[in-house]
């Protein structure tokens, strides 16, 4: 007979990293983006860190993907890395400064890209703890309300689940199909994983480049979830990533459904910072989910 495995602390036995106790980030809200890749995080994040600007709040957002591109609708480039700048100083991190890391874009949103591990190496988890141990030496984050993670791809494996661990609310980007409902359970999974151990718990659901929302609606019905926005697929949204500008900074056009997308943003960092309850969700097996999402 096989007998039981000892119960160990998150991230031990595991390429999971462990949060330090004093890196927790405990003087503003903290909320993750997750979603299946390419659907849209890094404008959802941008956008809504803006929003929370034009509340009135003071924001911080963190970009969490080696490719670095979290913020350049923000700062109109591709700023450097967190750990490109340590490696600038053989990782002396006393000789840094905030401005050595720290961007601002548009509307006074502070941009910060973690960067990552060349591709195949090491553990992003890593690279995102180095972050906020720095903007904690640097006390940056007592001058902050919000901080936005926006986190690399659907996968969350340990590494990247590591914004979980600093958390309050963690929100799941997706679109009204199969691939990104199919991420979404998945991903929904992993935070709960991540809830047993941290403060972390869901928050509830983005809907983006969709017209209709039937099926994400039908999805979260079912496993306890919720829908919190809705964000169409605009032409006018697309053309601003190429613009290198938030949809805050587009010129209204006569039926590009701009204002409504800017309301929508509005409305969920104000949500978000009113305090949305946290959801006891019960993601589907994956074969279930597969036999739940068959289009008839």
């Amino acid at each position: 007979m096989f007998g039981s495995l000892p119960k160990q602390p998150d991230g031990e036995g595991s390429v999971q990293v462990q949060l330090d106790p004093d890196m927790r980030i405990d003087t503003a809200k903290v909320f993750a983006i997750y979603g299946k890749g390419g659907i849209g995080k890094s404008t959802t994040s941008s956008n809504l860190s803006v929003a929370f600007s034009k509340l009135g709040k003071r924001v911080l957002q963190i970009g969490c993907d080696p490719k670095h591109d979290s913020t350049f609708t923000l700062t109109k480039c591709l700023v450097p890395t967190v750990i490109d700048i340590l490696e600038s100083v053989d990782f002396h991190a006393e000789e840094l400064r905030p401005s050595d890391y720290v961007y601002e874009g548009y509307n006074g949103v502070m941009c910060v890209e973690a960067g990552g591990p060349p591709a195949g190496t090491g553990c992003g988890g890593y690279v995102v703890g180095q972050t906020v141990k720095l903007l904690k030496q640097h006390h940056l984050l007592e001058d902050t309300d919000v901080v936005v993670f926006d986190v690399l791809g659907d996968v969350v494996c340990g590494g990247f689940a590591t914004p979980l661990q600093h958390a309050e609310r963690a929100l799941i980007v997706t679109a009204n199909d199969f691939d990104s409902i199919f991420a979404m359970n998945r991903i929904a999974s992993a935070i709960l994983a991540k809830s047993k151990h941290y403060g972390v718990r869901l928050g509830g659901v983005i809907a983006n480049r969709s017209r209709n929302t039937d099926e994400i609606d039908r999805f979260v019905d079912a496993v306890g979830l919720k829908r919190l926005a809705h964000l169409p697929d605009l032409d006018i949204i697309r053309r601003s990533r190429l613009k290198k500008s938030t949809v805050f900074e587009m010129d209204p056009e006569p039926g590009s459904g701009l204002e409504g997308a800017q309301q929508q943003y509005l409305d969920l960092a104000q949500r978000l910072w009113d305090g949305v309850e946290p959801l006891e969700a019960h993601p589907m097996r994956d074969r279930d989910i597969f036999d739940f999402l068959g289009f008839d």
